[in-house]
């Protein structure tokens, strides 16, 4: 596995707990956590994460939890058990669809599952709380502010799924006036890369890799000329990592600064796909267009220059190259 990190810029081992773990971004971060040294929770009910992600980590001696972070008492158990220096909150409602069909649920799972996270780590003495915030939901519709967005504009989200992560963000601002509890708000622009599930709403890498893979059309709601910002697994973590030892506060982009509509996506993916089946490469993409989803923005990507300068991060993965890593694992 690459290392994208420096495990020598940590000066020594931290115990640590990863509520969402057993999730695509969770038991990379796993895998990244035990690379440098430190000691694993992974906290997760199994409602989209997946055991067979954390194999590895669970063969180097990561521990699994299994728990909701709206059951108060058992997340508390297991904070008091472990003891983090460090919580990295991954765990969520992370559909733009089902925050709009279901936004009590987004709420409940969002924003009172954040306040449960932040409560036990404040009464069992957390150093710090590294937050999973969204870049791609939280600052609404780009073509309203200029973009690349930074983390000074005007968020005005249009889902109840970008609402919940602000709310969330308010209550780790709210912790850390209150408590001084140290923590940092992550806003991921769209990660991609392998253990993403292709089934379901997010991770439109995953949906349109595997459609092409198995020589199926894939379908765009909307014109394809939607941009997003991607952003590769590897480099994400890097991010998270850096996070979790630096002392910044508050909202902090992990993204590319780039726009790449999901007509380019498509070409790329497709490009992609005949470089690894070459007897039978595709030649033309006829993507299925349907009706735009509502909530979903037409413009949005992130700059990543507040990283560069807190975190010493940038991404380093070009897409293509991503985009080629990720098919063959698909």
């Amino acid at each position: 596995m690459r290392l994208p990190w420096n495990p020598h810029a940590y000066h020594e081992p931290m115990k640590t707990l990863i509520t969402g773990g057993a999730g695509f971004i969770g038991s990379h971060l796993a895998d990244g956590l035990i690379a440098r040294g430190d000691e694993v929770t992974i906290f997760d009910n199994l409602s989209s994460g997946r055991e067979e992600n954390l194999a590895g980590a669970l063969d180097e001696g990561a521990n699994l939890v299994l728990g909701d972070i709206n059951d108060y008492p058992a997340l508390e158990a297991s904070v008091a058990d472990s003891r983090p220096d460090v919580i990295f909150h991954l765990a969520a409602q992370g559909e733009v669809r089902k925050s709009i069909e279901e936004p009590v649920f987004d709420a409940a799972s969002n924003v009172v599952g954040t306040v449960n996270v932040l409560e036990a780590a404040r009464r069992f003495s957390t150093k710090r709380v590294v937050f999973a915030s969204t870049g791609g939901a939280i600052y609404g519709e780009g073509s309203r502010i200029e973009l690349p967005a930074d983390e000074s504009a005007l968020l005005a989200p249009l889902c109840p799924y970008g609402q919940s992560k602000l709310a969330a963000e308010g209550y780790l601002d709210l912790y850390r006036r209150m408590y001084g509890l140290s923590s940092a708000a992550l806003r991921f622009a769209n990660v991609y890369g392998p253990r993403q599930n292709p089934k379901g709403e997010a991770g439109a890498v995953a949906i349109f890799g595997d459609l092409l893979m198995r020589g199926e059309r894939p379908t765009i709601f909307g014109d394809g000329t939607q941009t997003r910002d991607f952003i590769y697994i590897d480099d994400l973590i890097e991010g998270v990592l850096a996070a979790s030892t630096a002392s910044v506060e508050g909202p902090v982009n992990l993204g590319s600064g780039e726009e790449t509509s999901l007509v380019e996506l498509l070409q790329i993916l497709a490009e992609a796909t005949s470089a690894l089946n070459r007897e039978s490469p595709v030649e033309t993409i006829e993507p299925i267009f349907g009706e735009p989803r509502p909530g979903e923005v037409k413009r949005i990507c992130i700059s990543p220059d507040r990283a560069r300068e807190f975190l010493d991060w940038s991404p380093k993965v070009l897409i293509e190259d991503g985009l080629l890593r990720t098919l063959r694992t698909l």
